[in-house]
């Protein structure tokens, strides 16, 4: 089988009906998400995913503000609520003290920590709920496209057709690589140990020693999970490879060395290690093959972005993909997902760079660190750090217009509720205060909404599935414009 770059060719497979509209490589929080957006429009959908078994270790993941969002326009955050804490907004960059700033543009200003299987398994039995089939211990092997759609072939030797193929298969992707798309970047200076374990020592031994070590090492932590289980984070020795999976004599040997003690870990349940690599797709597009999350990029956890930065591919990706599957997508509006979705992955990429920086016990960022922290006393600084990390400054470039064309709309309230609770069908909206428009033939993917007692400040948005804004004004010729734009022709 033959890949690797895309050049259109005919179809080998004649007229054939293919076997799913979306093949997804991986299950994670992407592939997961992405096949629910997918099927809200009803589109056949298979999730290929390599791993057996759920994950067995606990590790906590941040989801930021403008993820909380996506789930509450899907009705998924009061599932998500239940398995997790809220925190302040604050301390988000660099670790860096500070207070959460006041009134930020959200309803769901809080960060929530939740285990991560605990997203995987509730975004899954999300998309299986709407019709996605999810194949357990099957992995994309290879695959070649034509211009009617794609051949995937598995582990097992079996091959199955679809009109597009998702790679949201990690940093290590298959299909990336099969495709012959670059991922250019930073490789990892910098290895960390990150492991579950029992911890003998007491609890405020351990705090004051954690306490005293983070004056200096950043990248260092023993966080209690309860019943006796940590988190244990530790520099790796130089020198060391990410080929074989650390011991817990490693974990041992770094602990003593940076902390003076090992705490008498004992019992791990998990152990791990991770770098620093800082690496972008070159394109997350090529022909009817496209990719998501670390699949199309990969940089260091601090600031808790990756996942987030993937499902938010996902709900960006899923209604652009469902339109040109079912028909109704604009020429342009499919590639608008690179083109939106990478600079933002550009601006995470250099953010974790720069807070990366910030985490070197050297003198000079230990310095810069110092003057940062100062200023983040600055409640503008401080905001605009808290936005950039939380997703919710994003503002797509949608062209010249008012200040809220491009951005997404906080959950305000509208007559019959919240706002977020009518996008749960994934479908776009308009929200008009005048009560004189209409979506006319873009009915059937556009909803609408007359209320004069909208909390908005403009006359009328038009809101993508994802939430973004379209359009705002209050003339209908330049509304039927926008609706083209993003919505294609009206029907009938």
């Amino acid at each position: 089988m033959t890949s690797g770059q895309y050049t259109a060719q005919p179809s080998s497979h004649g007229t054939a009906e293919p076997d799913f509209d979306v093949i997804i490589a991986g299950c994670g929080p992407t592939g997961a998400m992405l096949a629910a957006e997918l099927r809200l429009h009803d589109v056949r959908v298979l999730v290929l995913e390599q791993e057996t078994e759920p994950a067995s270790f606990v590790r906590i993941v941040t989801l930021h503000m403008r993820s909380l969002e996506l789930m509450a326009m899907r009705g998924l955050l009061d599932r998500l609520l239940r398995h997790g804490r809220r925190r302040p907004v604050g301390g988000v960059f660099a670790a860096l003290p500070g207070p959460a700033p006041e009134g930020l543009d959200s309803d769901h200003a809080y960060l929530l920590g939740i285990p991560q299987p605990v997203v995987v398994r509730l975004l899954e039995e999300h998309a299986a709920g709407l019709g996605a089939r999810v194949r357990h211990g099957a992995a994309v092997a290879d695959f070649e496209q034509d211009d009617e759609g794609v051949t995937v072939a598995q582990a097992d030797g079996e091959r199955l057709r679809a009109r597009y193929l998702v790679g949201c298969d990690g940093g290590r992707s298959t299909v990336r690589k099969r495709l012959g798309v670059g991922f250019p970047g930073e490789p990892s200076r910098n290895e960390t140990l990150m492991g579950e374990m029992r911890v003998s020592a007491p609890p405020e031994e351990i705090a004051a020693a954690v306490a005293a070590v983070r004056e200096t090492e950043r990248r260092f932590w023993l966080r209690p999970f309860g019943e006796g289980i940590y988190s244990v984070v530790v520099p790796a020795a130089a020198g060391g490879t990410r080929a074989q999976p650390p011991t817990l004599e490693d974990f041992r040997q770094r602990l003593r060395a940076v902390a003076g003690t090992d705490f008498g870990v004992h019992s791990p349940r998990r152990l791990s290690r991770f770098g620093d690599a800082t690496r972008l797709a070159e394109r997350y597009r090529a022909g009817r093959v496209l990719l998501a999350g670390d699949a199309a990029h990969i940089h260091p956890p601090i600031g808790g972005q990756g996942l987030n930065l993937g499902v938010q591919d996902a709900v960006n990706l899923g209604w652009k993909l469902a339109a040109q599957i079912r028909g109704w997508a604009p020429d342009t509006l499919l590639d608008t997902y690179e083109s939106e979705r990478r600079p933002v992955a550009e601006e995470v990429l250099d953010n974790t760079r720069a807070q990366t920086e910030l985490l070197s016990p050297e003198p000079g960022p230990r310095a810069v660190r110092r003057l940062l922290t100062e200023l983040m006393g600055i409640d503008e600084v401080n905001r605009r750090l808290v936005e950039k990390i939380t997703a919710i400054g994003v503002r797509y470039d949608f062209g010249a217009g008012p200040g809220l064309l491009g951005r997404r709309l906080r959950d305000i309230e509208v007559a019959q509720g919240r706002l977020y609770d009518l996008l749960h069908r994934g479908r776009g909206l308009l929200l008009d205060r005048t009560g004189r428009l209409t979506v006319g033939g873009w009915s059937d993917r556009v909803d609408h909404l007359a209320d004069p007692t909208a909390a908005l400040d403009v006359p009328c948005v038009l809101l993508r599935p994802d939430g973004h804004v379209a359009w705002t004004g209050d003339d209908q010729r330049d509304l039927d414009g926008h609706l083209s734009r993003w919505f294609g022709r009206p029907a009938g």
